[in-house]
């Protein structure tokens, strides 16, 4: 690392601890694994807590002890008093549980497969060589800010470097504290939520994308003309929204609303009707009339979830099955998440998540930072 002080790895090689799904367990069917996570569970207690995002398949948060958005339900595993966290999500997110979580308590992610290609596409060792190259360019004081959809050793080079972390939500206060402190925005690695929060805030203007995987068209000297520099990273799920599926479900229900999340592209959020986080897509169908149509724009089983708890609102996928599965997600199998339960009740840990002293250090700095606003 040229400009950090930390030593660390691109994700590809930091976990080569986590194992796959051992043979025995790959062609479980749903009868038997539930009967043998749940008699898991019954051995287990309050030892363990089962973490279940959003965006997992139903056989995954109908044995979770907590739904929700990623930082969410990371502050619920610190809150409680369990030895062994199992996150139903991606590796950033155990990370984080990891961070917050006191030192006795182990995170443990079932499956090594379940990675968030969005938080791969600014890897911090790729975003410090940027870094140094973006900040010789000029003598005003650059903030870098971090989606929570990042990497732990990304969230501790933005500690390091000034910045701080942010959530879908909050976006526009991190912008606004990183202006407090600086005078430019470095933001990562979600250029669409930057776009939109730079639109929320009116310095729409002021935005010029920083491509790192095209070395021809970067060009450090032109970035740093502008306030705010977007690195070119995306979610798989919501970049595949497009106006025409907005426009189609228009056509199919005349009294439908759209809510879309703030992770997909300008011209669709400028459609929608509504934006927000995964919290607010849930509040907003719980708090529907019955009778309601409102299509979503995010990940397929969040809006299966809505679908089930919510019978009286008319919940519709924006564009399809195909269109809103998120691989990543789906690599938590329940098959995985009977493994890991039998192995803790025969004393054994498998696929721990670990995130070294400093680096867990610094990102803590960088979490707090985004708490503070």
């Amino acid at each position: 690392m040229e400009t950090a002080h930390f030593e660390t790895d691109l994700s590809l090689f930091k976990y080569d601890n986590l194992e796959q799904l051992p043979a025995p367990f790959r062609d479980l069917g749903e009868d038997e694994r539930t009967e043998r996570i749940e008699t898991a569970l019954d051995e287990l207690g309050d030892d363990v807590v089962i973490l279940g995002h959003n965006y997992q398949r139903r056989e995954i948060v109908e044995h979770a002890d907590f739904i929700g958005d990623s930082y969410q339900l990371s502050k619920e595993a610190a809150d409680s008093d369990a030895d062994y966290v199992i996150f139903g999500g991606v590796t950033f997110m155990a990370e984080s549980a990891d961070i917050i979580t006191d030192d006795d308590q182990s995170v443990i992610l079932p499956s090594m497969e379940a990675s968030c290609p969005m938080a791969g596409m600014a890897e911090a060792l790729q975003v410090d060589a940027a870094w140094a190259e973006i900040t010789a360019e000029t003598d005003e004081r650059i903030i870098p800010i971090t989606y929570m959809n990042s990497y732990a050793d990304l969230k501790a080079f933005c500690a390091e470097q000034g910045g701080l972390v942010c959530t879908s939500s909050n976006a526009h206060k991190a912008f606004e504290y990183a202006f407090e402190k600086g005078d430019k925005v470095l933001f990562l690695p979600d250029k669409h939520l930057g776009e939109n929060t730079a639109y929320r805030l009116g310095i729409e203007d002021e935005i010029v994308e920083w491509d790192p995987w095209d070395p021809e068209s970067k060009d450090a000297s032109k970035a740093v003309e502008n306030d705010v520099i977007l690195w070119d990273g995306y979610c798989q799920v919501h970049e595949r929204f497009r106006v025409e599926h907005i426009e189609q479900i228009r056509a199919d229900h005349e009294d439908a609303k759209v809510i879309v999340h703030p992770e997909c592209r300008r011209e669709v959020v400028e459609a929608a009707d509504k934006t927000g986080s995964t919290a607010t897509i849930c509040e907003t169908v719980e708090n529907a009339d019955p009778g309601e149509t409102w299509a979503i724009g995010t990940e397929i089983h969040l809006t299966h979830h809505l679908q089930r708890w919510h019978p009286e609102v008319n919940v519709l996928p924006l564009c399809g099955e195909a269109c809103m599965d998120c691989n990543a997600m789906r690599q938590i199998d329940p098959n995985y998440l009977t493994w890991v339960l039998e192995e803790l009740v025969e004393g054994r840990e498998r696929n721990v998540i670990e995130v070294a002293p400093e680096e867990k250090e610094l990102a803590q700095v960088a979490l707090d930072r985004m708490l503070e606003i």
